[in-house]
This record gives C-alpha cells, structure tokens and sequence, in this order.
C-alpha cells in the first residue's frame, strides 16, 4: 500500500508531522506532495528540518491567489502526479485549498481518500474553509474524526457510519512530540526577558477581524484593557498582514501590548506553554491552549472547536467589552480540565485504522492501468 500525504500550508505540517513519524516507524511507503499554498517549499524547507521530517517529494509553488485560480492550479498539478504514481490512498488534513484540490483529485482518479481532522463544522458558510471542510468530508472514503461531536456532525449529514473512524486529533500528538524537539532550540521565554505565566499571548489572523477597522480597533482596545486590569503584558507575534492593517488604519498599539515578529512554530509552541492565558482568533492556537493547559479565550463570533468551550478551556468573546469579561472568568477558572482530543496517540490510531481497512477490503482489487476522461 502506497499513501500521497499532500500538504501545503504550515499547519497542516505540524499537524501531519505525527503522521508522517508514525509511517516511517511502521516502514510504510508513503510520499509528500507539497503544494506551496502559504510559502514557497524552499522556505518551508527549513520548517521541515527543524520539526526532524523528510523532505518533500514534489514541491509544486502554487503561491497565494484567488481560491479558484490557486485551487484550479493545484488540482491540474496534483491529478498529474497521482496519475504518474498511482498512490492507493491520498491523505489530507482540515480545510484548506489543498485539501480541497488534493480530495477533488483524489476522488475523480477513483483513488481513496484519508480525511484528517473530519468533522469539524462552525456552521458559517461565509467562511471558505467550512466549504472545503464539507466538500472533503463528503467524498472521503476514511473520515478521521477527532471527538464523538465531529462524529456526530458526520453522521447527521447523511455520512456513512462504516466511513468514519474516531482516532484523537493530531494536534495532541504534534504538542507533545513538538514541545521536547523544541527544548533543544532557544528559549523564546529567556529571549524575550519573559517568566512563566507573567504575561499573555494574543494572534489574530483573520479577515474578518483584520481586515475590519471596527473589529481591529476594538480588540486592540480591549488588550489595552486587560494590561492594566492585570497588569501583565500582551505579547502580540503580529502577522505582517495584521502590521500592515493596523498601520493602513491609523491605529496604535496601546500600551502593554508588546507587538513582535512572527514566531517559529516551536518557539510560539514555548510562548504558549508558559503563558497565564492566551486571546486568538486561530483555531489550532484554540486547540494548542487545550492541550497545554492554557486558558484561552477566542476573538472570533463562533468556533468548529466546540469542545475547547466544552471542557471549560475557552470562551468565545467575539470583539470588544466581553473580551475583557471573558478574560476574568478564564483566569478564574482551574485549568485542570479533561483534554478533548485524545492521549497523543491520534496518528497511530489513524494509519492502523486506515491500514487495516485498505486490507481487509481493497488489497486484492487491482486498479486499472489507466483512467481516461
């Protein structure tokens, strides 16, 4: 059996990284395809040596674009590749471009489709990833759904019981593993003169907080808030983007709100362990906090991680006064809570899950030589 790992943006590394460990130890062939959706493969290179993974085997450089010139170039791209190499399953993570392209591809090359991370819903079709999210979980074949509530979602949209397999979220085992290879780095905590649970941590990434002066003004305001009802600063690792915003829209960094470079994955991975609580609108950041203990509270108006609320990890403020209000009752709260997302063994889980099926019910089928349109 042969797996296409196809990648494309930071965040799906980090969370196929436990994967892709988990098939070098048990001798699988596998190969990735990295689409280049965020960055360029010769910058991500150095993403790749740092978290100890192999090097891509293609590097397609789509770069950024309109959702469909960049997802009409990836899918012309990878149905080249897949009809080359001829994988048995192609796997995909979340819900991004790539994973649409890479599913889409996958699924007109009648070649099986690993969906990780399956399930997730915010229920806001405004935002492109819900469509991606949707689209991928329908023509899966192996829906890897991360809590009992993905699953249930699943099932709820007519998915067959039999396709869906519940293994943990990878984001468990890639904290874990990334937290000790990130020991062997920089302190970030040192570099920054900074001491365990003295200070906050605050992303904000998304259009629809960014790109809106209100909603930037308003959250801005409200780290002003926090640092001087707690005293304790807010360290901001600001997305150019987010820079570039603030300044187009006259805005100013209120004092106590310390803005930075953005960090690397395993330096921020450190800046989050240590913090007393940390302000997000990302949802992986929503997840991290879970895991490691964190209070968390997220500046967006919903979330497709219901469980982090669940358990009493997060709340979800939206913009403004709440954030503040949302803030008291995090840092009141015992972080002790259960971890939704499983035991950090969530890729083990996967790839036996998916090994075992593949064998039991398509190893003796042979594929066609050839599929024509």
């Amino acid at each position: 059996m042969k797996i296409a790992i196809i990648l494309g943006t930071r965040p799906e590394i980090i969370k196929m990284s436990p994967i892709i460990r988990e098939c070098e130890k048990q001798g699988i062939d596998y190969y990735i395809l990295h689409t280049g959706q965020h960055y360029s493969y010769e910058m991500d290179k150095i993403f790749f040596e740092q978290l100890k993974l192999p090097q891509a085997k293609y590097n397609l450089d789509v770069g950024s674009g309109k959702h469909g010139e960049q997802t009409g170039k990836m899918l012309v791209a990878i149905e080249e590749i897949l009809i080359k190499d001829r994988p048995d399953i192609v796997l995909v993570q979340g819900d991004t471009n790539t994973v649409l392209a890479g599913a889409i591809a996958a699924s007109k090359l009648h070649i099986k489709i690993g969906h990780v991370e399956a399930g997730l819903r915010s229920f806001d079709n405004t935002m492109p990833e819900e469509t991606n999210r949707i689209i991928a979980d329908h023509i899966s074949d192996y829906l890897f759904a991360p809590t009992e509530t993905s699953r249930k979602y699943l099932l709820s949209e007519g998915i067959p019981e039999e396709r869906i397999f519940v293994t943990g979220n990878t984001i468990v085992d890639a904290a874990y593993q990334n937290l000790v290879i990130s020991k062997d780095g920089d302190d970030i905590l040192k570099e920054l003169g900074l001491k365990e649970k003295e200070y906050f941590v605050a992303t904000t990434h998304r259009a629809e907080n960014v790109d809106s002066r209100e909603r930037l003004g308003r959250i801005l305001s409200s780290f002003s808030q926090i640092y001087k009802e707690f005293d304790l600063p807010v360290i901001f690792p600001a997305h150019p983007r987010t820079v570039k915003m603030i300044k187009e829209f006259g805005l100013e960094v209120p004092e106590g709100t310390r803005l930075i470079e953005p960090l690397g994955y395993l330096e921020f991975l450190q800046l989050e362990s240590g913090a007393r609580m940390i302000l997000t609108d990302s949802g992986g950041v929503q997840e991290e906090s879970c895991i490691l203990k964190v209070p968390c509270v997220t500046l967006r108006d919903n979330t497709e991680r219901p469980e982090t609320v669940d358990v009493g990890a997060n709340l979800i403020a939206g913009i403004g006064e709440n954030i503040v209000e949302c803030a008291r009752k995090m840092l009141e709260s015992n972080p002790e809570w259960e971890n939704p997302y499983g035991n950090g063994n969530a890729a083990e889980l996967t790839i036996q899950s998916m090994v075992t099926d593949y064998s039991t019910k398509y190893s003796s089928i042979e594929s066609p030589e050839q599929i024509q349109y």
